[in-house]
């Protein structure tokens, strides 16, 4: 069976977000990574026997998507820390879409800060609609409830409390928004802004 495999970060010290927390946080992700593989094999072996196994493949085709999803939304959380600081260039072309959906990259980026102070957790992303060409921001549901379907996720900031307790406490959300835009490599997001459009 084929089998994913976790990648590897190199992240350099970040402005408050603590290399324990990332280092616990990677664990985290190399969990989601291991559950998706024996999510994989255990629905492999119970659909040799699907009508039987039909209860189980559903609830564990359930867990899969949660788990799955965990994986990649951390692989874009995490790389998009890698590099150290860029900012976006006024050239940028993810900078030009941004002011022309919204008006301007500014407003754009506090309604998007908003959208990541959502009670609850879950992911704020950023996507790319191919179908009709256009950006669009939504809050996810822990990891795999609110996914916009055919979107290409362009940024993903991670705001279960995992992310960020163990530095900030539970009140020390906003500013964990803060600096996690502070320590964000937009050169990074600008990559995959330019491959979704492809």
């Amino acid at each position: 069976m084929k089998t994913f495999t976790a990648k590897t970060f190199t992240i350099p010290t970040l402005k408050g977000i603590s290399a324990k927390n990332i280092e616990e946080h990677l664990k985290l992700y190399t969990g989601y990574v291991k559950n998706s593989n024996s999510l994989l094999e255990t629905l492999g072996q119970l659909s040799k026997e699907s009508e039987k196994n039909a209860y189980l493949i559903g609830e564990l085709g359930r867990r899969f998507s949660f788990e799955f999803n965990g994986m990649r939304n951390h692989e874009l959380y995490f790389a998009s820390l890698e590099g150290g600081t860029k900012l976006l260039g006024a050239s940028s072309q993810l900078k030009k879409a941004i002011e022309s959906e919204c008006g301007s990259f500014e407003g754009w980026f506090s309604a998007f800060k908003s959208l990541a102070m959502t009670r609850g957790i879950g992911w704020a992303v950023l996507w790319y609609d191919r179908k009709d060409q256009r950006l669009l921001a939504s809050w996810v549901d822990e990891q795999h409830l609110g996914q916009l379907q055919d979107c290409v996720p362009i940024l993903a900031l991670d705001m279960w409390e995992h992310s960020y307790v163990a530095d900030y406490q539970p009140s020390g959300k906003k500013q964990y928004v803060e600096d996690f835009f502070a320590n964000l490599n937009w050169e990074v997001i600008e990559k995959n802004f330019v491959e979704g459009i492809k």
